[in-house]
């Protein structure tokens, strides 16, 4: 069995340890882990892991964060694999930082990158863990928040943070979305 986890962010040193980079940084962490590194590849950069005799697929699309269908499409095509062996990880606005949520489908939340993806796949019916960065910023500063880096406070907690977002990506791919959200979304 094998399974795309794509993480959302915007490629460039530019967008480094940003909030909109969440995704990216999970992911890095998870490659890191497993002591295997990314490579350059069509839309993006890819690393693939094994867990529990599952391959993972893990993606950092290069096409910005508004445009990552284009990315995803392309993978899943590439690979064979059916929207259900998909996982989308991103920033959230609307949850307190460090908040972990994973869903089976949904809509964008005003999300730009969820609503390219839903276009480009035709649908909301795929798996995403939202990663709660808050919304403290004023009206107007949306995204000079979003682009922004973590506050100090925010930086010390984050290890933990992405730690517990692995071990969520990890037991999607091992022993299913519904089992991982009973285990995961109530804490």
């Amino acid at each position: 069995m094998k399974y795309l986890i794509v993480g959302l962010g915007n490629i460039g040193i530019d967008y480094q340890n940003t909030r909109h980079n969440i995704g990216f940084d999970i992911l890095e962490q998870i490659s890191k882990q497993s002591d295997v590194k990314f490579q350059s590849a069509r839309y993006g950069d890819i690393a693939e892991i094994k867990h529990r005799g599952r391959k993972l697929i893990l993606l950092k699309p290069s096409t910005y964060v508004n445009l990552s269908g284009k990315a995803i499409v392309y993978w899943l095509k590439k690979e064979k694999l059916s929207d259900d062996r998909l996982l989308v990880v991103s920033d959230d606005l609307a949850l307190k930082f460090g908040k972990l949520r994973l869903r089976m489908k949904g809509g964008d939340a005003g999300h730009n990158g969820l609503k390219n993806i839903n276009e480009m796949l035709g649908h909301q019916n795929y798996a995403r863990l939202r990663f709660g960065i808050s919304n403290e910023f004023t009206q107007g500063s949306q995204v000079d928040y979003v682009l922004g880096n973590w506050l100090e406070e925010e930086a010390e907690k984050l290890p933990e943070k992405i730690d517990i977002a692995k071990k969520i990506i990890l037991s999607f791919a091992s022993i299913g979305i519904e089992r991982t959200m009973n285990l995961y979304n109530k804490k």
